[in-house]
C-alpha cells in the first residue's frame, strides 16, 4: 500500500503548470456545479479532471527500454582544446518512442549541460548527437548520467528518467612547447656495469671483468685475455638511462591568485611542459609533488607522458611540510640526473636545504615565481631579501631563473637554458623549437604539428 501511494505521489508531482492549472480548474468547477446544481459544469469538471490524470497514467504505465553508448574523443584533453562527445541511443523496446528531451549532465567547468531533443524511434532503431565541451580548468570530470524527459501529446506531464552510468574525462594542464636542453650528469644507470659518459665515437667502451663458472665463452674479450694473463670476460651492460627529477611547489600559502589565471595553475602548466619535454626526449622522469614515494617512468613506455600529465590534472595545493618532504626524498634517494624544481614563495630554510643537495657534476635549475605578481593590490616582497634567496641558491650549484605572470612558460624556460649554459652546466640547441612557438595542445587525435601521442612539445 505505501508502495503505491509512493509512485502515486510521483507520477503527480510530474504534473507541468499546465496539468496543474487544469485540476485545479476541474476541482474549482465541481465546487460550482454542486454550489449551483448545474450539470452542465459537472461535466466540465470531470472533463478538467480526467484528462491530466489520464496522461500521467499513461505516462507512468508505459515502459522505455534505451540502451546508451557514450564516447568521449579524446578521453584526455589540455586546457582550452575542444573535446566532442558523442551519445548513441537506441530503442530496446517494443513500443515506438515518443518525442523525448534529452539532457547530459557535466560539471560546470566543462560549460553548460547540453540539451537536446530525441525525435521518436520505432523498436530497434537507433539514433546518435554530438556535442562539444571545452574545459577552462584542470582535474578530472565525470560526464553523465543522461536524463530522459518524455511528456505526453497534452503537455500535462512530464517525467524524468535518468541513466546510472557516467564516463571521466582527464583534463590535463596546458602544454608549452621548450627548448631542448641536454645537460651534463644526466646519464644514470644500475647493474653489474658502470655509468660512463657515451664516447666520441658514439660507441661504448669495452667494460670487462674475471671469467666466472658458468658464463658463455662467446663474452670472452680475447685482447683483455691476452693482457691481463686470465680469462675475461665482456661485462653484460644495460642500456644507459638519461632522468630528470621535477619538483612541484603545492604548498597553499606559497601561491598567490585563484582559478586559471593562479601562481599554482602557472607552475603546474610548466611542471607539466617540463615533464612532457623530458620525456619526449627519452628520460626517465621522477615527479615530487610531497614526501611521497616516487618511481622512475619508463621512457621506452609510450605511456610516460600521459601518467605524468593525468598526476598533475588532479594535484591540488597543501600544506606547509609539502615541499619540505619533497626536498627530503631529494636528499634520501640523491638527486641523480637533471632536477628542475618550480617554486612558489619560498623562505631561507628552503634555500638552504636545496643548496645543500650539492650539484657536482649535475645540473638543477630552480624556476622562481614571483607569486606577488599574481595578487592584484598586494605589496611587493623585499627586493633585497629575494635577491639573497636566489643567490643562496645559486651559491648551491643551481641555474636561477624568476617567473611572472605576463611570461609564458616557453619564454621563461629559455631564460632557464640560458643560465644553466652561463653556469656551465648545460648546452642549448635553439634550433629545433623557437622561442615563442605556438601552444601546444594534448589531444589524443594528434595533428601536423604534434606528437604521435597527442601530448608533446609541438615540432616546427
Amino acid at each position: 500500500m505505501r508502495a503505491a501511494v509512493s509512485r502515486v505521489r510521483s507520477a503527480l508531482s510530474g504534473l507541468t503548470t499546465r496539468g496543474r492549472s487544469f485540476l485545479s480548474a476541474g476541482v474549482a468547477s465541481g465546487i460550482c456545479a454542486v454550489v449551483l446544481g448545474r450539470q452542465d459544469l459537472l461535466r466540465i469538471a470531470v472533463l478538467l479532471l480526467v484528462l491530466p490524470l489520464a496522461c500521467v497514467f499513461m505516462l507512468t504505465r508505459a515502459h522505455y527500454r534505451i540502451g546508451l553508448t557514450r564516447t568521449t574523443t579524446p578521453a584526455r584533453v589540455s586546457v582550452g582544446a575542444p573535446m566532442r562527445v558523442r551519445l548513441e541511443l537506441q530503442n530496446l523496446a517494443t513500443l515506438r518512442t515518443r518525442v523525448l528531451l534529452a539532457e547530459d549532465r557535466v560539471p560546470p567547468a566543462l560549460g553548460a549541460p547540453p540539451r537536446f531533443v530525441l525525435d521518436r524511434m520505432p523498436s530497434g532503431q537507433r539514433a546518435a548527437v554530438t556535442y562539444s565541451l571545452t574545459a577552462a580548468l584542470r582535474g578530472r570530470y565525470p560526464i553523465g548520467p543522461l536524463r530522459l524527459r518524455v511528456t505526453d501529446p497534452f503537455g500535462m506531464c512530464e517525467l524524468t528518467r535518468s541513466f546510472t552510468g557516467n564516463d571521466h574525462v582527464v583534463v590535463v594542464p596546458r602544454l608549452y612547447p621548450l627548448v631542448p636542453l641536454t645537460a651534463g650528469g644526466t646519464w644514470g644507470g644500475a647493474g653489474d656495469s658502470l655509468a660512463r659518459a657515451a664516447a666520441v665515437s658514439g660507441e661504448d667502451d669495452i667494460a670487462t671483468r674475471e671469467y666466472r663458472e658458468g658464463d658463455d665463452l662467446r663474452r670472452v674479450h680475447w685482447r683483455s685475455t691476452a693482457k691481463r694473463g686470465e680469462l675475461m670476460v665482456r661485462r653484460e651492460e644495460q642500456p644507459r638511462q638519461m632522468r630528470a627529477t621535477v619538483v612541484l611547489d603545492t604548498r597553499a600559502r606559497a601561491h598567490r591568485g585563484d582559478g586559471p589565471g593562479s601562481s599554482f595553475e602557472w607552475a603546474v602548466s610548466a611542471a607539466a611542459s617540463i615533464a612532457v619535454h623530458f620525456a619526449e626526449e627519452k628520460h626517465g622522469i621522477r615527479l615530487l609533488l610531497d614526501g611521497a614515494p616516487a618511481g622512475w617512468s619508463n621512457p621506452h613506455s609510450g605511456e610516460a607522458s600521459g601518467e605524468l600529465l593525468e598526476r598533475l590534472a588532479i594535484v591540488q595545493t597543501g600544506g606547509d611540510d609539502v615541499l619540505d618532504d619533497a626536498v627530503g626524498v631529494l636528499h634520501r634517494a640523491g638527486g641523480d640526473g637533471l632536477i628542475i624544481a618550480v617554486l612558489g614563495d619560498i623562505d631561507e630554510s628552503v634555500a638552504l636545504r636545496l643548496g645543500e643537495l650539492g650539484l657536482v657534476g649535475r645540473a638543477g635549475i630552480v624556476v622562481l615565481l614571483d607569486t606577488p605578481q599574481w595578487s592584484a593590490g598586494s605589496v611587493r616582497a623585499s627586493v633585497t631579501n629575494r635577491q639573497r634567496l636566489t643567490g643562496l641558491l645559486r651559491e648551491g650549484g643551481w641555474a636561477v631563473v624568476e617567473a611572472g605572470p605576463k611570461q609564458t612558460i616557453s619564454e621563461v624556460w629559455n631564460g632557464a637554458a640560458a643560465s644553466a649554459v652561463a653556469g656551465g652546466g648545460a648546452e642549448v640547441s635553439p634550433s629545433r623549437v623557437p622561442a615563442g612557438a605556438p601552444t601546444a595542445s594534448a589531444s589524443s587525435n594528434g595533428g601536423p604539428n604534434s606528437s604521435a601521442d597527442g601530448f608533446g612539445r609541438m615540432r616546427s
